[in-house]
């Protein structure tokens, strides 16, 4: 079953964002994900608007999302990401198996 990872935040230095963008999109794809949605036009159909950006990933399973999240490779550049972006939310959700 497929696993989704869901990141909510607020970009505060573009120039370093752009350097973790492109570690984590080789993590990623290295780890088996893909991007569903990376930012993007957003409008709010019902409830509060989501601060900032909004990333949703898709991994094959929950362990290959687990994998990568605690893989030698994100592992190099999440600290870009702590220094870049505030984390508003950040899960790890299983997909509907149907």
């Amino acid at each position: 079953m497929a696993a989704y990872v869901i990141y909510e935040g607020e970009v505060v230095d573009p120039d370093l964002y752009e350097e973790y963008k492109a570690g984590a999109a080789a993590s990623i794809a290295t780890a088996g994900g893909r991007y569903l949605v990376r930012g993007g036009e957003l409008e709010v159909l019902d409830g509060e608007r989501p601060s900032g950006r909004v990333v949703v990933l898709e991994f094959p399973t929950r362990q290959a999302a687990l994998d990568w999240w605690h893989g030698e490779a994100y592992t190099r550049v999440r600290p870009i990401r702590e220094r870049a972006a505030r984390t508003h939310r950040l899960v790890l959700i299983d997909g509907w198996d149907g």
